[in-house]
């Protein structure tokens, strides 16, 4: 069963923003994780929950909920500023 992606308002915007062909790659990988949530770029982030996949010098940070089969955009951005909670 596939997984729902589901993205923060403020993870929304940090797409719309960015350059296009990082958003495409974006776009792609967005779409994948729902056929596999854990793909073989995809670290656990240490000291807080969740995962993260890198695009370029970009990262996409994600939840997954595997009892109600979601998946969770927390955030889109360049590295320097992704992991600023």
């Amino acid at each position: 069963m596939p997984y729902t992606v589901k993205l923060k308002r403020s993870a929304e915007k940090e797409i719309d923003n960015l350059p296009t062909r990082i958003h495409d790659k974006v776009i792609n990988i967005l779409l994948s994780l729902k056929e596999n949530p854990s793909p073989r770029n995809s670290k656990k982030l240490r000291g807080h929950e969740g995962y993260r996949i890198r695009v370029g010098d970009y990262r996409i940070l994600y939840l997954i909920d595997e009892s109600d089969k979601n998946i969770e955009i927390i955030s889109v951005a360049h590295r320097r500023e992704v992991y600023r909670f």
